[in-house]
């Protein structure tokens, strides 16, 4: 019996493919889509100008548009629920997927604890003598609960959270256009592209400022590699929303950008505060009211917790499903790879739940530190992911060639290979040095230093250290696996 048999017999199931190309769309525009653009995107308008944010945001999406080109290619052709773990594993060496799929798992296992913290705040908008504590567990169990029924489940949710986002971000847009003819709200818009410094506000430097926002507020785009193994005919869906979901997400940043620099000066001051949690600077919600719209913090609000929400919920279900193929691999404890008869790691979601439990608790002991240690810890965790999803498809191309494969084989080719992954590396590389050198310049200390690279050294020891006790090989071009296999099933997995 092979040991993919016996521990689908030891959990009684296998994972599903439930997700239909709409929830896979979805969930990763809901993933790249949240209070980096609703919050966070009026601070970059304040830094760099209109027309700095404009280029910054449009570089990152250059850069994002080859990794997706990366990942679906790798993803269409091995449909794996590790993905990047699988992928470092099978191209790159088992120690370097190792240290990817914890690196991944511990991120998003701490983004689930953020973002239930996140949705405690936005909660005191209209119950501010409600206990935090409270929120966060409750909207705990309803994302356990989402997770825990079904795949389908968690992806019609994901659905329904990630729609109320674009149906927001849409009426913005179309808003935002009428007020800037005049058909709406206060006077034509345009004249802020031309006062003082704009549209390039603090130049070079402050375009390169807002780079680093926007490699931040683009990061979930990835989700898309791990919900391969769940979905619906990967080799046709997966390179279905390869080509839409950059387009669509791309539109969305660059249209609210511009929108928000034409409508709103740079210099307002309540832009410059836009990256905190209080709804009413907001630049959607200064839009809104500007154009007169009934009640638009309220509004903004609730599309905010449905934001953190759909952040947390996604998280939860990308952190099991990473967890349970460690675990899967001899990577985790065996008993993480168990899977129930309706296709959920349950043990592997247990798991996740009591990190971001311990997490929760941290965050209110004391003065919170340890809990910004452990958040810190995973803030260059996205960064390190997209730099291994670049450098595994370029080692998986090399690798399909070698064996002798041709490019007509593949459900879908990545455009403008080698340079997409090669370019993708270099500017994720230049996005984490880039940090520092910010960090050093704005007068930042060797904690915020220290606090803000830890991540890195905790995935080269993790690297490292399984390296030099298991000596696992670097892999080459001919002895890459690439076994057309799903962990635990075959291509042709069950269906829901």
């Amino acid at each position: 019996m092979s040991e993919a048999t016996a521990i689908q017999r030891r959990g009684g199931g296998a994972l599903k493919r439930g997700l239909h190309a709409r929830h896979v769309t979805m969930i990763a525009i809901g993933g790249a889509i949240g209070t980096g653009l609703f919050l966070a995107s009026g601070q970059t308008i304040a830094t760099a100008g209109p027309g700095g944010a404009l280029v910054a945001y449009g570089l990152m999406g250059i850069m994002v548009f080859f990794l997706m080109q990366s990942l679906g290619e790798m993803a269409a052709y091995i449909p794996a629920s590790g993905s990047f773990q699988e992928y470092g594993r099978r191209f790159v060496s088992h120690s370097f997927g190792f240290a990817m799929g914890w690196n991944y798992w511990y991120n998003f296992a701490v983004t689930v604890a953020s973002e239930l913290a996140a949705a405690a705040l936005v909660m005191t908008y209209w119950l501010p003598n409600t206990p935090g504590w409270v929120w966060s567990l409750l909207f705990l169990v309803l994302l356990v609960g989402l997770n825990v029924l079904s795949v389908k489940g968690y992806g019609e949710s994901e659905f329904w959270f990630a729609l109320i986002k674009v149906a927001t971000i849409i009426i913005f847009l179309v808003v935002g256009i009428l007020m800037i003819v005049g058909i709406m709200g206060h006077a034509p818009g345009g004249q802020h592209w031309g006062e003082g410094e704009a549209p390039f506000v603090s130049g070079v430097p402050g375009i390169l400022a807002v780079f680093m926002v926007a490699g931040f507020s683009f990061q979930g785009t990835e989700i898309l590699g791990v919900t391969a193994a769940e979905t619906k005919e990967p080799e046709k869906n997966i390179p279905r929303a390869t080509r839409t979901i950059f387009w669509r997400i791309l539109l969305f940043y660059i249209g609210a950008i511009a929108v928000i620099g034409t409508l709103i000066s740079y210099r307002d001051p309540k832009l410059l505060r836009s990256d905190v949690t209080d709804v009413a600077v907001s630049p959607f919600t200064l839009v809104f009211d500007h154009a007169g719209v009934a009640l638009a913090a309220g509004v903004m609000n609730a599309v905010i917790l449905t934001s953190v929400l759909s952040a947390g919920n996604s998280g939860l279900y990308v952190s099991s499903r990473m967890l349970q193929a460690l675990a899967e691999k001899g990577d985790a404890p065996a008993f993480l790879a168990r899977i129930n008869r309706r296709g959920i790691p349950v043990a592997a979601l247990i798991a996740t739940v009591l990190m971001a439990l311990v997490c929760l608790g941290l965050s209110h002991l004391g003065s919170g530190q340890a809990y910004y240690w452990l958040v810190s810890a995973s803030g260059l965790a996205g960064f390190i992911t997209w730099i291994g999803i670049a450098w595994c498809h370029f080692k998986f191309r090399r690798a399909f060639l070698a064996q002798g494969h041709t490019l007509d084989e593949l459900p879908f080719r990545a455009m403008f290979y080698p340079a997409g992954p090669l370019i993708a590396l270099a500017m994720c590389i230049f996005v984490v040095i880039g940090q520092g050198y910010f960090i050093v310049t704005g007068g930042g200390g060797a904690m915020d230093l220290v606090a803000s690279y830890i991540g890195l050294p905790l995935f080269l020891i993790l690297w490292i250290v399984h390296k030099i006790v298991t000596k696992s090989p670097v892999i080459g071009p001919t002895d890459a696996d690439l076994t057309r296999v799903h962990g635990t099933a075959p291509v042709d997995l069950l269906p829901d």
